[in-house]
C-alpha cells in the first residue's frame, strides 16, 4: 500500500536533511511529501535537492506562512490526486519517530484513521514542561466533553488516513488551525462513523527549531470546538 507521508514546514533545514532519509528507510512503499511555506532558511530548496535525487521525495512550495491546517489541506489533495492508498500526517521535528510508520500501516488494516497517542496506556511524553502537558490533556478532556468524541489524545499531529477516509472528507469547509486543525478532522471522522483507531506513541519535545506553539493556535481551538458540536446538532457537517 504506497503511503504518503506529509509534512509541513518553516524553517525546519536543520530537521529534514535529518528526517527525510529515515522516514524513507521505514518502508520501500513510503514517499513524502514536504509542503514548504517558503522558508526563509531555505528549507523549501533542500528538499528540491533531495527529490531530485530520490523521486519517493516530493515538494509543494508555498508563497508564504499560510499555515498547518492549510499545507495538509494541499497535502491531502495532493495524495489524493497521486493515488496514495494511505496518508500520514507527521511533524519534522523528530517529535514523531519515523520508526513508528509501519506500526501505523499495519494499524490501518483494520481502521479508518489511525491515531498516535500520546496517551494510551499512559502518558508518553518526553521533555515537557508541565505546564505544557497540562495544556495538552486538558485540552483533550474539554474536547471529549463537549463533542462526545471518544479519542483520548484530540489534539495528535501522527495520523494516517485510508484513501477513502480522505475522499469522504469535504475539505473545502474545512478552515481551522493547529490544535483545531487535528480535532476537526477527528470529529468529520466520527460524525461519518469512520473507525478511528489509537496507537501509543512516544512523543519527543524538539531538539532544535522553535515551536510553532502561540495562544492564537489555543483560542482558536477553545472555540472551535464549540462550533463543531453547534454545526453537528444543527446536521450542517
Amino acid at each position: 500500500m504506497r503511503t504518503l507521508v506529509i509534512i509541513p514546514t518553516y524553517n525546519e533545514h536543520e530537521n529534514i536533511v535529518r528526517i527525510v532519509p529515515e522516514i524513507l528507510a521505514s518502508s520501500d512503499w513510503v514517499f513524502v511529501l514536504i509542503v514548504d511555506d517558503n522558508s526563509p532558511d531555505g528549507t523549501g530548496e533542500i528538499v528540491d535537492n533531495m527529490a531530485k535525487e530520490d523521486p519517493r521525495v516530493r515538494v509543494l512550495h508555498r508563497a508564504g506562512k499560510l499555515g498547518l491546517g492549510s499545507a495538509y489541506i494541499e497535502g491531502f489533495r495532493y495524495a489524493l490526486r497521486e493515488g496514495f492508498e494511505y496518508v500520514m500526517e507527521m511533524d519534522a521535528d523528530f517529535s514523531h519517530d519515523p520508526k513508528e510508520i509501519p506500526n501505523f500501516i499495519a494499524a490501518a488494516k483494520d481502521a479508518d484513521l489511525v491515531i498516535g497517542s500520546r496517551y494510551v496506556g499512559g502518558i508518553r511524553i518526553l521533555n515537557w514542561p508541565i505546564n505544557r502537558l497540562l495544556l495538552s490533556y486538558g485540552a483533550g478532556v474539554y474536547t471529549r466533553l463537549i463533542t462526545g468524541l471518544k479519542v483520548l489524545d484530540c489534539t495528535s499531529g501522527f495520523k494516517l488516513f485510508r484513501r477513502e477516509t480522505l475522499k469522504a472528507l469535504d475539505l473545502d469547509r474545512v478552515h481551522s488551525d493547529g490544535y483545531s486543525f487535528q480535532i476537526e478532522l477527528n470529529f468529520l471522522c466520527h460524525c461519518k462513523g469512520f473507525k478511528i483507531k489509537e496507537i501509543p506513541i512516544v512523543f519527543t519535545e524538539r531538539m532544535t527549531g522553535h515551536s510553532k506553539m502561540n495562544k492564537g493556535i489555543i483560542v482558536e481551538a477553545l472555540l472551535v470546538v464549540w462550533l463543531l458540536k453547534i454545526k453537528s446538532i444543527l446536521r450542517m457537517l
